[in-house]
């Protein structure tokens, strides 16, 4: 299943070993655990540090990722389309909900021209992205410890974010093993608003 030009690096919590176990086996992907409740901030600059390695495009993906069918296929057509974009493959309802009505609308203009995707001036969700390898440097030098995992990766990267209406990943939505900042509770849905 692995792409020869992408390459997969799946970020887990140690509660969630097993599931994630099974999504990196699947995606042929690097499977990096954090067994010492650092957090997901953490957890994804690590992500991005390996990604920095690379010579390929890497898509960063959480362990509750759920992979639509032919997922690698749709990533890497989106991946050719916009080489010098960062790009979610999973645009979410629920949180975070300052977004919600932004993305009702984008998502209904959408339809109206015939788009198959939405641009958002910040990434929103860590479920599942790629950052371009030109800009992980940028990204990991302007990194946010203090922010969540995804305004982190977003913040940094400075710009606009290519949304696929149809997400090629659905989040579990189970109970979340983060310790948010706000220590607000995250009680809303977390589905795909579209999925593919």
């Amino acid at each position: 299943m692995v792409s020869p030009q992408v390459k997969f690096v799946v970020v887990g919590h140690h509660s969630r070993h097993r599931q994630a176990l099974r999504l990196a086996k699947s995606l042929g992907a690097v499977l990096l655990i954090d067994s010492g409740d650092n957090g997901a901030n953490w957890n994804h600059r690590r992500a991005l540090k390996w990604a920095a390695s690379q010579s390929c495009r890497v898509v960063v993906l959480e362990d509750d990722a759920q992979l639509v069918s032919g997922f690698v296929r749709h990533v890497t057509d989106w991946l050719a389309r916009f080489p010098e974009n960062m790009l979610s493959f999973y645009l979410g309802t629920g949180r975070p909900p300052q977004y919600q009505m932004q993305i009702a609308e984008q998502l209904i203009k959408s339809d109206r021209m015939r788009s198959d995707y939405i641009t958002l001036p910040r990434l929103i969700h860590g479920v599942c992205y790629s950052v371009p390898p030109q800009h992980i440097g940028r990204v990991l030098a302007r990194w946010d410890s203090n922010k969540s995992a995804d305004f982190a990766v977003g913040d940094a990267y400075g710009g606009s974010v290519i949304y696929p209406c149809w997400s090629l990943v659905d989040h579990a939505d189970g109970e979340p093993v983060e310790r948010h900042p706000d220590a607000a509770p995250r009680t809303e849905r977390r589905r795909a608003w579209r999925l593919l």
